[in-house]
């Protein structure tokens, strides 16, 4: 595992270790793995950054790297004769926009990324990162891995975090558009076991990784909120055209949320899984993503990690108070 330590990585770690795999995190250092592994240090960004990766046999690489690709190519192509597959977790960001509602895997993809480049955008950096595991493993021995939104524990970019604490204050809480909205995600966990199996038995190249279409609404996941927190919340649901209106940004300050028939909302909502599905994929329901993310958030005093690269989301009680009123 390259990573490890933080949420993706830390889930397949732990996710491999309950198989019985004998598992190797090569990380920087700056958190803990989980216990059970072996741990190699090194930074893939210094020179000489891999040295501990020089020896050594693995049966399958999992990389969830989102900078610079070249980080990415350095990688594959030292392990390219030493490893049997390697699986990227990449990103539906990688279509070119805006993809249609229902896009599969053959859906066109950004143009300008390169596997030899420095960091520049996430979509072309994830593309980037793809192609470099294609030229060093070719398709057969590559998986990628196209995540959409992730949630579940050890989430570090503050999503459900968010919405679970602002719903444990109680009161009136803005619910944005409609109850019955369908929203594609993928608990962390969900994922790990499914790239796990996949990087076993499923044939190669991409798979679109997020729940089936009919999974989940955002009424569903909200009322699981109020549910597990056990708050006096009330959820207000406000069309979109208000909480637009009101200056609110969807996804950032609403996190999850986007509005209905909108291209983001086909791009991050909208997606096949089909292929993922043949292959195994499996989905927990959305009260137990919810509820086992709140027990991990309580286990921290509620306040959740946040990786320093990405922006904080969340509405400020002052911004929320005005759309209510309004």
């Amino acid at each position: 595992m390259l990573g490890g330590t933080e949420f993706v990585g830390r889930a397949v770690v732990e996710a491999a270790l309950a198989r019985g795999w004998e598992v190797t995190v090569f990380h920087r250092g700056r958190h803990e793995p989980p216990p059970g592994v072996r741990s190699l240090l090194g930074d893939r960004t210094a020179p000489d950054g891999l040295a501990a990766l020089a020896d050594g046999e693995w049966d399958v690489v999992v990389d969830t790297w989102s900078a610079a690709p070249r980080a990415v190519r350095d990688t594959a192509l030292l392990l390219a004769g030493r490893v049997r597959r390697y699986a990227y977790v990449s990103s539906c960001s990688v279509y070119a926009w805006a993809p249609a509602a229902g896009y599969t895997e053959d859906a066109a993809l950004v143009t300008g990324a390169s596997a030899a480049a420095e960091q520049t955008d996430y979509a072309r950096d994830k593309r980037g990162g793809e192609l470099a595991v294609l030229d060093a493993f070719g398709e057969e021995r590559s998986l990628l891995v196209r995540a959409g939104l992730i949630l579940g524990p050890y989430e570090n970019i503050g999503r459900l975090p968010w919405w679970l604490n602002r719903i444990a204050r109680g009161g009136p809480v803005l619910a944005p558009g409609l109850r019955d909205l369908p929203i594609q995600y993928i608990d962390v966990r969900d994922l790990a076991e499914w790239t796990l199996t996949a990087a076993e038995r499923a044939p190669g190249g991409a798979y679109n990784l997020v729940s089936p279409p009919g999974h989940s609404t955002m009424g569903e996941l909200l009322d699981a909120c109020v549910s597990v927190t056990g708050a006096s919340a009330e959820l207000r649901w406000t069309a979109a055209e208000a909480v637009l209106g009101a200056g609110i940004e969807p996804w950032t300050q609403l996190p999850v949320w986007v509005p209905a028939g909108s291209d983001l909302h086909d791009a991050l909502h909208g997606a096949d899984v089909s292929r993922a599905v043949d292959a195994g994929l499996r989905c927990r329901s959305v009260l137990e993503t919810v509820a086992d993310t709140w027990s991990w958030l309580q286990e921290l005093g509620g306040i959740a990690p946040q990786r320093p690269d990405r922006p904080a989301v969340g509405l400020s009680p002052e911004q929320e108070a005005k759309a209510l009123a309004g």
